[in-house]
């Protein structure tokens, strides 16, 4: 009997899902809007799942947000220009984001680096005006920038910036956090296939019904390149390019992705892809892919279990493109 009880239950479970409908959502949060793509037994489930997901990101927003000056994360950076160097409270979102931005600066050697917010600001003015910061702005801006100057303390939940002046910016790995945290709301609502976008990061869980995979095509370095396109489940994927974030000054292009040890945007033409488990890991991990050699790259990528990268670049216009590539990346192309 017991075969024919698999072959009821595995019958029950095909008919469930044949019986989902797919629903989208957007919201703007963050800058950006996020799209939520969720396969649900009607509209009042979908709507649930897909407004409470929404709220979580709005909830982060306002713990991890650089540009709201009253969101938790500036609160703390203010509060330390008051008192520099004293240890601070955070709340448990704030401390883990921290935290695993801390983990990811190691991995990459500083590439990734959730102190750069003093840099960041800096390059924020220059594409405005068009002018490059002063090499005296961009040392005193170096100078509050290192992920040793930001120390965590899970016990006592607190952080504490040495030098008054500093800025953390989650920039980098906020928008990943967010998506893993809204796919939880999502799951926890019986939704157990969706996808989540907002800008080049994408998270996704199960995969639709009746497929083996979400689909995801990856932005070409330049216009009209080449689109790769990926079969995910369950996992993340981040992009990071210059191709429409940069800017271009006394005929260099500078990218949007700055070095943290210069302080200076990377320049030439280039587009980083991770696919990570978690989206945080793949939003972050983007940024080192940019920065980090090759050979240093595809050490770290292979190390993690579940991840994959690929890096296009050009240094200039009439340069050809080359390609770095991960042992695992082909897999996720198949």
């Amino acid at each position: 009997m017991r075969p024919l009880v698999i072959h009821l239950i595995l019958f029950a479970t095909v008919a469930h899902a044949e019986s989902l409908k797919r629903f989208e959502a957007t919201s703007v949060h963050m800058g950006t809007e996020w799209k939520i793509v969720a396969y649900a037994a009607d509209e009042t489930q979908a709507t649930a799942a897909t407004d409470a997901a929404f709220q979580r990101v709005a909830e982060l927003d306002a713990v991890m947000s650089d540009y709201n000056p009253k969101s938790e994360l500036m609160k703390l950076c203010a509060a330390n220009d008051a008192a520099p160097g004293k240890p601070l409270p955070v709340s448990d979102d704030l401390l883990k984001v921290l935290t695993l931005a801390q983990g990811v600066s190691a991995q990459t050697s500083g590439a990734f680096d959730c102190t750069v917010g003093p840099v960041v600001k800096l390059w924020r003015t220059a594409r405005k005006t068009k002018q490059l910061p002063t090499a005296e702005e961009l040392k005193a801006a170096r100078e509050l920038v290192g992920s040793t100057l930001l120390t965590l303390d899970a016990k006592a939940k607190t952080a504490t910036l040495a030098k008054a002046g500093m800025r953390l910016d989650l920039g980098g790995i906020g928008k990943g956090f967010a998506a893993d945290e809204a796919m939880k709301v999502l799951k926890a609502k019986g939704v157990a296939s969706a996808l989540i976008a907002a800008s080049g990061d994408i998270t996704v869980s199960d995969a639709p019904p009746g497929k083996e995979a979400w689909v995801v095509d990856i932005a070409p370095l330049t216009k009209g390149g080449p689109r790769r396109t990926l079969k995910l489940v369950n996992a993340s994927v981040s992009t990071s390019g210059d191709l429409f974030q940069h800017v271009e000054i006394g005929g260099v292009r500078y990218s949007h992705v700055l070095d943290p040890k210069t302080g200076v945007g990377l320049t030439g033409r280039r587009s980083a892809t991770v696919i990570a488990p978690h989206g945080w890991q793949a939003d972050a991990l983007t940024k080192g892919a940019s920065l980090l050699p090759a050979e240093q790259l595809v050490k770290l990528i292979d190390g993690i279990d579940g991840a994959a990268a690929f890096v296009a670049v050009k240094m200039s216009e009439d340069a050809k493109e080359t390609v770095t590539k991960s042992k695992r990346f082909e897999q996720f192309t198949k």
